[in-house]
């Protein structure tokens, strides 16, 4: 399960989602990629889950990059607890996905097997999403 080494503090405020991804929302590394169409925090199990699933379609080959990390701690308080005594403990971690984040990339793969791949990815995630190719991308910016 993916989680950072060592954090600054143990605890964080949830903070807000506001606005579209400023960075990480181009295809960079490979060919085609998930991109994010609206806001929300996707867990580290979400991650991993997708990342099995796309390993496995690829059947070893291409290459899949993991463009999302879950860097923001998610508490919790135990159940039955009342009110009051702080704030709850580190159950899992989240990373924050804006809307146009590319959360994985593909490459190195025929075009069917990399967009089934990523199908498969998209059905572990609470959020909606859609398959990118890289010269989509680049063909929109010009029209």
């Amino acid at each position: 399960m993916l989680m950072p080494k060592r954090v600054k503090w143990r605890k964080q405020m949830r903070g807000r989602m506001k606005g579209k991804a400023l960075r990480g929302a181009d295809v960079s590394f490979g060919e085609y990629g998930l991109q994010a169409l609206e806001p929300g925090w996707v867990t580290a199990r979400q991650i991993e889950a997708a990342r099995r699933a796309i390993v496995r379609a690829m059947k070893r080959r291409g290459k899949v990059w993991i463009r999302i990390f879950p860097a923001k701690p998610y508490t919790q308080k135990p159940p039955e607890t009342r009110m009051g005594k702080g704030k709850g403990n580190v159950e899992y971690w989240v990373a924050v996905v804006k809307p146009g984040r590319m959360m994985f990339e593909v490459g190195g793969l025929p075009e069917d097997a990399a967009h089934e791949a990523l199908r498969l990815a998209q059905y572990k995630f609470s959020i909606k999403t859609r398959i990118v190719a890289r010269h989509d991308l680049a063909a929109g910016e010009q029209a």
